[in-house]
Order: C-alpha cells, then sequence, then structure tokens
C-alpha cells in the first residue's frame, strides 16, 4: 500500500473525499424528449458557461450539432457525458436555434 493515504479515520466507518468527488458528476436530464438549456457557472472558476442536454443525437451527429451551436455562438465549447457544453450565456441564441430545428427546448437553471 504504497500509493495509498489516509484520507479520514475515526475507527470502523471513515469517509474518504476523493470517492466523493468521483460520483459528482453532471446530473443527467431525464429523457422525455425535452431539450434543456442551463447556465452553469460551477467548478468553472467563476466562468459562464451554457450546457445543452436532452438531445437525441448521438455520436457524430452530437459532434456536427456541437460545432453548429459553437459557431452560432462565435464561442469555444466541448462535447462532455452527452451534453453539450459553449463558453458563455447563449441561452437564448441556443433555444432560438434549436426551436427553428423542431426541437422542444427548455431554459432550466439559473
Amino acid at each position: 500500500m504504497k500509493n495509498s493515504r489516509l484520507v479520514y479515520s475515526s475507527g470502523g466507518g471513515g469517509v474518504d473525499k476523493r470517492a466523493d468527488r468521483a460520483g459528482s458528476a453532471a446530473p443527467s436530464a431525464p429523457n422525455d424528449g425535452i431539450v434543456r438549456i442551463f447556465r452553469e457557472r460551477g467548478n468553472r472558476h467563476g466562468k459562464t458557461v451554457t450546457v445543452v442536454r436532452g438531445l437525441p443525437e448521438r455520436g457524430a451527429d452530437l459532434e456536427a450539432r456541437a460545432r453548429e451551436l459553437r459557431q452560432l455562438c462565435g464561442a469555444g465549447g466541448t462535447l462532455r457525458e452527452g451534453a453539450i457544453e459553449i463558453q458563455g450565456d447563449h441561452r437564448e441564441r441556443i433555444a432560438a436555434r434549436l426551436r427553428d430545428l423542431g426541437y422542444q427546448v427548455r431554459l432550466a437553471g439559473g
């Protein structure tokens, strides 16, 4: 156990903070056919990011949709765990584009 270190112990049931961080993935949107657009700032050093969850596309189609939305907003972004993340607050612009494409869109979060 050379690479192991004790995080917390008070006898039998200790808490491992590393395990808590590993399980704190972003909540997934329900699969109800509604595209939800969030504005998030958590764990991003105060930077605002627009997150699009619930798109039915997968794989290359989702990557193409992410590229289209990044170009629409003129901003950078990424595809992470099935959600599109666009740098900056572009919720209204993205919502209008997705509504034009026929998606049912909701602005969610703060």
